[in-house]
């Protein structure tokens, strides 16, 4: 994939609008993802959405994308602005920088990985 900025900038304003099923179509079907919020993995679609809805339901994230790295070994590096407020209060629980790595297969988002 010449450049994969425009399908992870997708993917970004999919997540923030808590559009799941746009930001699904930009995932490979057995996408591995990790479980940022409580450990762990998840794989695929269906184990994807389940634990978007779940966490959407208690904490409210945005994450703006700063800037695009291409790594040697083909991950695409991605630094983040990341904000989370808890879902019912409003309260802000986190406001930081975080990297986001990711692995693409056949035009598609197929990994990701939360690196502090």
């Amino acid at each position: 994939m010449p450049n994969p900025e425009p399908l992870l900038r997708s993917a970004y304003r999919a997540f923030n609008a808590r559009d799941i099923d746009a930001a699904l179509e930009l995932m490979h079907p057995e996408v591995d993802w990790p479980n940022a919020w409580k450990g762990g993995r998840v794989i695929g679609h269906a184990a994807l959405r389940d634990y978007w809805n779940k966490q959407f339901a208690v904490i409210s994230s945005n994450v703006e994308p700063k800037r695009f790295t291409k790594e040697p070994d083909g991950s695409i590096m991605v630094d983040v602005h990341q904000v989370v407020h808890d879902a019912d209060t409003g309260e802000l629980l986190s406001d930081s920088s975080v990297r986001h790595s990711y692995q693409l297969e056949d035009g598609m988002i197929a990994r990701m990985d939360v690196l502090e």
